[in-house]
């Protein structure tokens, strides 16, 4: 028993004192201490090395929360044997027209049938928040995406309200809530393949999330113009009473053209910058960490 007591101590320590002296631990905090804003980082490098800052701490996901429902959707799917060309009908009462949605926006009548690829390319490269509800009343709602990510290992999370919910009532933007790191960490299993869903499904994931249209300012900034791939999803909130954004957010994986990866989340809550200004800190902590790594 004290052998093993031991181990654990000194395991700790070890990852502890390798985490402190890491030369991104510095730099990134730089940003972020000089920051009118609450930032979380995680960072994990060719899914082992990790570094968190501000990671004790609930942030609200906004639309990153899409991507956890996206790997739902696909367990829905798989469970079923359904293709993603599966169609969902679509009513005009679906595409509620107080909110953003390509989607209504493409076909304001609604009435149509349309596969779930296509549903998932509205979610996850351009954020429809109607696109959203509508997948999430699919599989049964919020609580099937909560409690199928807790059957694979996710913690530190939860999903609870729709975007109709948040858009009625804005402080439900916190029910919907990650770690950094958690967020990191199923973001890293669907660039390694190792998530418990078939191949057919996580690959369309993975492939519509390394085109994904929002956010260039983000996460991508600083790998414009270089042989770099991202895939990424963006979260972003309304302001508060107090001017503050509510959530400004950004989680990736990077693939470097020498075969390596690393996956970075950069969470952003209640920022009294402007919106351009906490787009600024998001890419210059990707900024930081790729002229690092690449």
């Amino acid at each position: 028993m004290m052998k093993l007591l031991l181990f654990i101590i000194l395991y700790t320590f070890c990852t502890l004192s390798s985490q402190a002296t890491h030369p991104l631990q510095e730099q990134i905090q730089q940003i972020t201490a000089n920051t009118d804003a609450h930032v979380g980082v995680a960072l994990i490098i060719d899914g082992k090395d990790t570094i968190t800052i501000n990671n004790d701490d609930r942030y609200p996901l906004m639309s990153v929360m899409k991507y956890h429902q996206a790997l739902a959707v696909a367990h829905y799917l798989d469970k079923h044997h359904l293709p993603l060309s599966t169609s969902v009908f679509i009513r005009k009462e679906d595409l509620r027209p107080d909110t953003y949605s390509p989607l209504r926006d493409r076909y304001p009548e609604g009435n149509i049938s349309l596969p779930i690829s296509e549903l998932l390319t509205y979610t996850l490269q351009l954020s429809d928040n109607n696109a959203c509800d509508i997948l999430f009343d699919y599989i049964g709602g919020t609580e099937e995406t909560d409690k199928y990510l807790r059957t694979i290992g996710c913690d530190q999370f939860a999903v609870t309200a729709t975007e109709d919910d948040m858009h009625k009532n804005l402080a439900l933007c916190y029910n919907n809530w990650s770690t950094p790191l958690s967020t990191a960490r199923l973001m890293d299993r669907l660039a390694a393949e190792t998530l418990p869903i078939d191949t057919s499904y996580t690959h369309f994931i993975r492939e519509t999330l390394l085109d994904c249209q929002t956010g260039k300012a983000r996460l991508p900034f600083p790998l414009q113009g270089t042989e770099t791939r991202i895939g990424h999803k963006t979260g972003t909130s309304d302001q508060n009473e107090q001017g503050e954004w509510i959530g400004i957010n950004d989680a990736g994986f990077i693939l470097l053209p020498n075969g390596k990866r690393y996956t970075l989340v950069v969470f952003v809550k209640h920022s009294k910058l402007s919106f351009e200004a906490t787009e600024r800190v998001i890419a210059d902590i990707s900024a930081v960490v790729f002229r690092t790594l690449h």
